[in-house]
């Protein structure tokens, strides 16, 4: 008989009120400065929540989350997840014309921010850039706001800082959770059905504006909770890792993984390898989720780096080119590593390795479908399915799938079908064993004199040269070819290498169209990123401008 997985679906109020039922006092977050245990955490989320009852939030509206890593943002999603409100996570990349493109399109009734840390980027005053008619109103601003950039915003509550023109400061907010009840807010929280939208969460196009990704309950919580409590579990308690912000799906899911089994999380508010190195080993982390080579190779790079501290560490999931996977492999061979697949619209992962995995199939791939989720991969001029081996767009279906793109039906109708299949816009080719291998980006794909190059296969063949630490391929117009392959590079500490020489190793290893007609060598600070990795339409408009 095969083993039996007991499936269990939650919101996410459900999941804080059950980990602070069973482990009140335990860690459930830790950052560099600042923790909290379950309890508290249900508190403070619990205060939040009352203030926005009392504000007239209703249950189903969306509030808006334009916060960096921290308690507040914390306090913030379960406030308003507990009353069965929409959390909307702003980019706090986002500059004022993207931001105020979300707030409109989203519906906002409520921002939640805070200007207490401005060290590195002062949120409300972006929010002033986005909304210029708050200056119009007084200091700190109670009443429900009317302002033409976002009809339905009432409310912008920072709950740090000084007070600003139209926001609700923390002495303003905090007699308001006073005139709601607890037990109101178990009422809503009782009310909300796993398949109520629990996120709209913005995804950044290539040409068009941010898309937002309706996911419910289920979508966010099945997944990363039977994961944790299935097959990451630890025998002492789950502490996990992740590095990016709490705004991407890519650490939102792994927390609420954690949630789901009452262990405790770690994070930072921004990324530094040697704080993050000595958090993970004070707190003695089971699971990490550095996910992408950039921040991979910041750790194991630095001089503290030590593999022997991290002794109870059992999980480690990274995407990245073959070569540095075999390399923390060697580094940490009683570490399970682990590949995936995931985008937003998917609630984070679809596919993963598998506990049998050998060790070269978990270098070269992302592994297998995850359970109740199911996968096809179609080529995407014939619309039929590829053979083994075949590169083609991977479509997802299952309990993952995002409900839609907010205000978008016209999208939405574009990429999932009749039949309930997301068109991922993402390139694999599935092996015999079933395995899965990324290939890049449907729009990333060169046609270099009708010739197929996956720039994904590219970066990787690049990454295999011992002195390059990052490559990342786009197309330049050709007038004879259309388009043709270029790189950008960036060397490892101390390496020095021409463009010249790295196109010379391309020379007689892969086939000539494939190789790069430019490079480009790029120092780690002037990389255009996006919240997670490098932002290739960027890259484009260097080469246009150039």
């Amino acid at each position: 008989m095969t083993n039996q997985i007991c499936t269990e679906v939650s919101t996410i109020g459900d999941l804080l009120v059950r980990a602070m039922a069973s482990q009140p006092d335990r860690a459930a977050i830790i950052f560099p400065d600042e923790r909290a245990s379950y309890a508290e955490l249900y508190t403070s989320a619990q205060q939040v929540a009352r203030g926005l009852l009392a504000l007239g939030v209703q249950p189903g509206q969306n509030i808006g989350l334009f916060l960096p890593n921290g308690l507040e943002f914390l306090h913030a999603f379960f406030g308003i997840s507990l009353i069965g409100c929409v959390v909307v996570p702003l980019n706090t990349r986002h500059k004022a014309t993207e931001l105020g493109y979300i707030i409109k399109d989203a519906d906002l009734v409520a921002i939640m921010t805070s200007g207490r840390d401005t060290e590195y980027v002062d949120l409300p005053a972006i929010l002033d850039d986005a909304l210029p008619s708050l200056r119009d109103h007084a200091t700190p601003f109670a009443a429900p706001l009317a302002i033409a950039e976002a009809p339905r915003l009432r409310h912008v509550i920072d709950l740090g800082g000084p007070s600003r023109s139209g926001m609700m400061d923390q002495a303003s907010f905090l007699p308001w959770t006073d005139r709601a009840s607890a037990q109101q807010v178990e009422d809503a929280r009782r009310q909300t059905r796993i398949r109520d939208t629990a996120l709209i969460m913005y995804t950044s196009g290539t040409t068009a504006n941010p898309k937002g990704c309706m996911l419910s309950h289920e979508a966010v919580t099945r997944g990363p909770v039977e994961r944790a409590r299935y097959r990451l579990k630890s025998p002492d308690k789950d502490v996990t890792w992740a590095a990016g912000p709490l705004f991407h799906i890519g650490s939102l899911a792994p927390f609420i993984g954690s949630l789901g089994v009452a262990g405790t999380f770690l994070a930072d508010r921004f990324f530094d390898p040697e704080r993050a190195i000595r958090l993970l080993e004070e707190n003695e982390v089971t699971l990490v989720w550095p996910w992408f080579s950039a921040i991979v190779q910041g750790v194991i790079d630095h001089p503290r780096f030590d593999p022997a501290r991290l002794s109870k560490l059992r999980y480690f999931f990274l995407i990245a080119p073959e070569t540095l996977v075999r390399r923390v492999q060697a580094l940490l061979p009683n570490t399970e590593i682990l590949q995936a697949c995931g985008m937003t619209e998917t609630g984070g992962v679809f596919a993963f390795s598998l506990p049998d995995d050998d060790a070269d199939t978990r270098a070269i791939t992302q592994g297998k479908a995850a359970p109740g989720v199911g996968i096809c991969i179609v080529d995407a001029e014939t619309g039929l399915d590829c053979a083994d081996g075949k590169m083609g767009e991977i479509w997802v279906r299952g309990f993952c799938v995002m409900d839609g793109y907010y205000n978008h039906p016209e999208l939405t109708v574009e990429t999932i079908d009749n039949d309930g299949w997301l068109h991922t816009g993402d390139l694999y080719s599935r092996s015999a064993t079933g395995d899965l291998l990324f290939q890049g980006r449907l729009k990333d794909m060169l046609k270099v004199g009708g010739e197929n190059v996956a720039t994904m296969e590219l970066e990787a063949f690049l990454c295999s040269h011992p002195d390059v630490k990052l490559a990342e391929v786009v197309g330049k117009a050709d007038p004879r070819l259309d388009e043709v392959p270029v790189a950008f590079v960036e060397l490892r500490e101390g390496a020095t290498l021409l463009s010249d020489e790295l196109i010379g190793f391309c020379r007689g290893k892969i086939a000539s169209y494939k190789i790069p007609r430019e490079v480009y060598f790029m120092q780690a600070h002037e990389w255009p990123m996006s919240a997670t990795k490098v932002n290739k339409r960027a890259l484009r408009t260097m080469l246009s401008e150039g």
